[in-house]
């Protein structure tokens, strides 16, 4: 057995969700049987930024009771609204930032969320984070001669066993990673018109061609069995100015301070993922060979206690809760792509957002009539506002930027890590 100082990894979640204790467990079991390193060099620290209001918790829903979990992590630090704020205050008192910046970094929303375990796991002296999603979780699912098959994914390990070499890694996602139901279409909404719908909401990584393909498959997306068990290095290329990522499933080499960027996204909005994306450009990000089941619809919780289905359902919008979320990712969409166009094309932003805007004005009506949901019409106004204030977010988003570079650099000169809270 190693006996030299032990490589410190932090396993951060962004939760809201009751069911955040039994995924935790699921992936500390899941350490615990993986044989890809030896876990005795590894030392695991939970960070937990939990969000009460997503679906009215309180922080006990979040406080790890069970002893085999105990066992395992050397710490637990849990990170609601009074330890966030105090650590707000005690930079704005040190003079490291101002109120406005600690709330770039420190305010309400998930990319906010997830630089609170950025920041925590600096400060903490982590090697690593790996950040996992509470609706994800450490099995993949194949398909094989029209037969699903379950195989677990040693998702931790594989992850370090990567990030060894690199700046950062991203592993892959099945399951229900969309959240755009199986459309029947029909002569009120056309194959044509919903790709048009698509094609404004969307960016160049989640594209018709994506769409289509998860839609042919009932909403699932599998899992490659020769990815899993590829032994080639794979990286993440620059596409259209975008090395993209997600916000979970992806993990930071915390050695090299100087390569880790905040999250950014919009008031309101979502994208803190295609964010960051942009920014990380110089950035070595190895593929990690692993997959996470993405239980985008809430379906599968069954999961985490061994459950394995024997099919997948084909998700149609035929109750009010799968209409709502597509509707509301559909808001998320609009609302971050405006931005996202001005970072990576202003010449042409004012060209593209009038033809998007034509688009949508096309297809919404008949959205909606076949949602039977005239919540849709919001999407035009939503975009008309994020358009008009792209610039002043692009100026949040740099100004993020910045203060992130003071704090990192505070964080490089203070000794003082905090304690489990």
């Amino acid at each position: 057995m190693n006996m030299g100082k032990k490589i410190n990894v932090g396993i951060g979640f962004v939760t809201g969700r009751k069911s955040f204790k039994n995924v935790v467990k699921t992936y500390i079991d899941n350490w615990n049987e993986s044989d890809l390193l030896d876990a005795d060099r590894f030392a695991l620290h939970l960070f937990v930024a939990y969000d009460l209001k997503y679906s009215s918790t309180k922080a006990s829903d979040y406080r790890i009771s069970d002893d085999d979990i105990l066992a395992t992590v050397d710490s637990a630090h849990y990170l609601g609204n009074v330890s966030i704020e105090n650590e707000a205050l005690h930079l704005i008192e040190k003079k490291v930032i101002t109120r406005a910046e600690a709330d770039l970094i420190f305010g309400e929303g998930y990319a906010m969320k997830r630089n609170i375990v950025l920041y925590f796991a600096l400060k903490n002296k982590m090697d690593h984070i790996i950040f996992l999603d509470d609706d994800e979780y450490p099995i993949a699912v194949i398909n094989i001669d029209q037969s699903i098959v379950w195989k677990g994914q040693a998702v931790i390990s594989t992850h370090i066993d990567n990030m060894l070499h690199a700046d950062m890694t991203h592993g892959h996602h099945c399951g229900y990673i969309s959240p755009i139901p199986h459309i029947a279409f029909n002569d009120d909404l056309t194959e044509a018109d919903f790709k048009q719908y698509i094609q404004a909401i969307s960016n160049d990584i989640i594209n018709w061609e994506s769409v289509k393909e998860k839609m042919d498959n009932g909403g699932v997306t599998f899992a490659n069995l020769d990815i899993i068990n590829s032994k080639k290095v794979e990286h993440v290329k620059e596409i259209n100015g975008m090395k993209f990522i997600s916000g979970a499933n992806l993990g930071f080499n915390l050695k090299n301070i100087d390569k880790i960027f905040p999250f950014y996204n919009p008031p309101g909005a979502r994208g803190e993922d295609a964010f960051l994306s942009t920014s990380i450009g110089e950035c070595e990000i190895r593929k990690a060979p692993c997959y996470t089941f993405h239980d985008g619809f809430g379906l599968y919780e069954q999961l985490l206690l061994g459950v394995l289905p024997n099919a997948l359902k084909t998700i149609y919008p035929d109750n009010g809760a799968v209409t709502e979320r597509f509707l509301n990712a559909s808001i998320g969409w609009i609302r971050y792509k405006p931005l996202l166009l001005y970072i990576l094309d202003l010449e042409s932003f004012d060209a593209k957002t009038m033809e998007i805007r034509a688009s949508l004005e096309g297809v919404i009506p008949k959205i909606c009539k076949y949602f039977g949901n005239d919540g849709f019409e919001a999407i035009l106004r939503e975009f008309d506002f994020y358009c008009e204030n792209a610039e002043k977010h692009y100026q949040d988003f740099k100004q993020t930027q910045a203060t992130w570079i003071k704090v990192v650099t505070f964080l490089k000169k203070d000794e003082s890590p905090c304690a489990g809270i």
